[in-house]
């Protein structure tokens, strides 16, 4: 733990009220961060019907996949809101499934040392959630702290849990936040400013903080988590704007300062909790100084901790581990990634670059016969994906004659754009429930475009049995923050092609480029792929960028060699190789990779996509193994683990009913690491073991 002297500072108020009456001014008085708007909410959970980790449900509860119920369809409370949404994102992140490890390797009931317990897991504590705005009234970041009722004012500790992807702001309570809460550390949360802010625009309909819905017009800086200036009524077309696409703020510039942000919320509510009373006002107790902070996340949460670290100006954060970053390195060093003897041809590409990569090769590279044994390759229409292919070939970005050649070809293409053979795989699961509204939302952030603007001819709203916009029901919308996950499709919105030639559809069923070509709408990909020319587009992505200047800060990387959704070499391999350049011998980095891992566990004991749990590793046990490494290594002085590649071993079996996982198939990293799973770095070349 910390061990610096504490100063004590007086607030100009407080010393003023203590000398009128005749104190001795000797006191630092808490007082609320300028960047929190409106009113700051504190509830207490019992640990037993309601608690911080589990909302009441616990271990039982998450595992099931019956979702919790609401009283009242069209006017949900919070509470049943809030457990609805930790119920989602904890099962969106974790594989919850027995045999995959959920009770055993991980989950509320397996203690912070790893013993496997019968309970159900639940944590007492408090809660403080208010929104953070920079003085504009629409940014309205939610931040969220947890203090379990196991919280050591002795040895205090906070834990960053930024949300993975664009979720709300309960998006980490699966990893890192059960591991903090565990450790007995407060717990920090943001939603980044993406999130569930959604706007009904037919019917003019928002969510306050706490994901109710309320009238857009009785909105206010204060109240609503994002109010859309797109067309309303019937002009709306049913469409509806998500924050993270439709803000034109490209909320993640600030993603860093959100996580900042909720270091400091965190601290705020620590000494609101703890501190000494003087005159009825709370004292400071906790400060930067004498509590540990950890700055933690998952994919783009793991991003957000990352840019925190880097933009940490005050010395809040000791150190760092992440998993899966989505971070965009900006190139500041010339760096080269090799792996084994093989040079990387494409590294550090920014994240629409390959999105839009993506997007338009993976439907053709989904049917390659090399890729059959995909799982989810069935969601995939093969008449579709092969005039894909044709569009592909028809433009010049193909060049093989028969479809089966142009799908290898595309699948070639994509493993020369940065993709390992490890993720072959996977790209038909991936375009099938991700990638298309991952660039969707990307492409509209960057470019700063809202609803009216049609991006591409893309958009969002729901669907009837027809595949057409429609209306969108009352009570699906008033479910969207405890279902939803910021991107559609989600809480039943979907993409949408409203440039479909036949009118608009959703994308994916019967969704056609120009002259009516059902080819999943090769024109709205290519038109994605050419915003990289855009100024706009390219001054926002410039903004997204980091340098890999970590300041000294001990941290910890660990990525799977087979994520296709952040591939590694756009990533985790060129921030590092840009964060040892940076720092030379002073840097405190460690990278540990992965084989056999992805980017979804939740994907792992999905039954629709029988062949992810005979082949692929939770990222979750090692995302638990970084934390306590970087807490071994803050608190006890261990050293941080070697880079190296970590070999896990697939469970194998029959997909669908793979066996139970075992501590076999994923294995600890080594304190000394044969020459053979090494990563090392000379010059500006990192250096990755086959």
């Amino acid at each position: 733990m910390k061990t610096r002297a504490l100063g004590l500072v007086l607030a100009p108020v407080a010393a003023a009220l203590l000398a009128a009456c005749g104190s001795d001014p000797t006191y630092q008085f808490n007082a609320q961060p300028s960047f929190l708007r409106g009113t700051v909410e504190r509830v207490v959970y019992d640990g037993t019907a309601d608690d911080l980790l589990t909302a009441g449900l616990g271990k039982s509860g998450l595992q099931s996949a019956a979702a919790p119920t609401i009283a009242d369809a069209n006017a949900p409370t919070a509470a049943e809101l809030r457990r609805l949404a930790i119920h989602q994102n904890y099962r969106a992140l974790a594989d919850t499934t027995a045999s995959g490890g959920f009770g055993t390797l991980y989950g509320p009931n397996v203690s912070a040392g790893g013993a496997v317990t019968t309970g159900e897991g639940k944590i007492a504590g408090v809660e403080y959630m208010a929104f953070s705005d920079d003085g504009s009234g629409r940014e309205n970041v939610t931040l969220l702290v947890q203090i379990p009722a196991t919280f050591n004012r002795d040895q205090p500790c906070i834990v960053t849990a930024p949300s993975s992807g664009s979720r709300g702001v309960y998006g980490a309570i699966a990893a890192p936040a059960e591991w903090g809460l565990k450790r007995g550390c407060a717990v920090a949360f943001t939603d980044k400013g993406t999130g569930n802010g959604a706007h009904d625009l037919a019917t003019h309909t928002v969510f306050d903080m706490r994901g109710r819905p309320m009238a857009a017009t009785a909105a206010n800086m204060a109240s609503a988590q994002f109010v859309s200036d797109g067309p309303t009524g019937a002009a709306s077309n049913h469409r509806i704007a998500f924050k993270h696409a439709h803000s034109k703020r490209n909320p993640e510039k600030d993603w860093g300062r959100h996580t900042l942000q909720a270091i400091r919320f965190a601290f705020f509510a620590l000494n609101e909790e703890f501190g000494e009373r003087v005159n009825g006002a709370a004292t400071v107790r906790f400060r930067p100084e004498n509590t540990l902070v950890i700055a933690a996340g998952v994919s783009n949460g793991g991003g957000a901790a990352l840019m925190a670290a880097e933009q940490d100006t005050e010395g809040l954060i000791d150190g760092v581990a992440v998993a899966e970053p989505q971070i965009q390195p900006d190139g500041s060093v010339g760096v080269t990634v090799r792996v084994g003897s093989t040079t990387q041809g494409s590294v550090g590409r920014s994240l629409l670059d390959y999105g839009s990569q993506a997007l338009l090769y993976q439907p053709c590279a989904a049917i390659a016969p090399s890729a059959s044994a995909a799982p989810a390759v069935a969601f995939i229409n093969r008449t579709a994906a092969a005039n894909r292919c044709a569009s592909l070939a028809a433009r010049g970005l193909l060049s093989a004659t028969t479809t089966d050649a142009q799908a290898e070809e595309a699948l070639s293409k994509l493993r020369a754009a940065g993709w390992s053979s490890e993720s072959d795989l996977l790209h038909a699961s991936h375009y099938a429930f991700a990638v298309p509204a991952i660039a969707v939302t990307y492409a509209n952030t960057y470019a700063q475009a809202g609803v009216a603007d049609n991006l591409c001819g893309y958009g969002f709203a729901a669907t009837g049995a027809d595949f057409r916009p429609t209306a969108i029901a009352p009570s699906a919308f008033a479910r969207l923050f405890g279902v939803g996950n910021g991107i559609p499709p989600t809480g039943g919105i979907n993409l949408v092609n409203f440039a479909n030639p036949g009118g608009a559809i959703i994308e994916g069923a019967g969704s056609a480029s120009a002259g009516g070509v059902f080819d999943y709408n090769f024109d709205g990909a290519r038109c994605l792929a050419g915003l990289l020319d855009n100024a706009t587009v390219q001054g926002n992505i410039k903004a997204v960028q980091r340098s890999g200047k970590l300041q000294g800060k001990p941290t910890i990387i660990v990525h799977g060699r087979s994520d296709a959704l952040v591939p590694a070499n756009h990533s985790s391999r060129p921030y590092v190789a840009q964060a040892l350049a940076h720092q030379g011998s002073s840097a405190k980095v460690s990278y540990i990779e992965l084989t056999n891992v992805q980017h979804f566990d939740s994907f792992i004991g999905n039954a629709a996509l029988a062949g992810f749990d005979t082949r692929f590793l939770p990222i979750l046990p090692y995302m638990n193994r970084a934390l306590d490494a970087m807490w071994a290594h803050l608190t006890a002085g261990q050293a941080l683990p070697p880079s190296q590649v970590v070999r896990t071993t697939p469970r194998g079996g029959t997909p669908g009913a793979a066996p139970a996982i075992a501590a076999a198939n994923v294995p600890a990293w080594a304190a000394a690491p044969a020459a053979a799973d090494a990563i090392t770095f000379s010059g500006t070349t990192l250096t990755i073991p086959q």
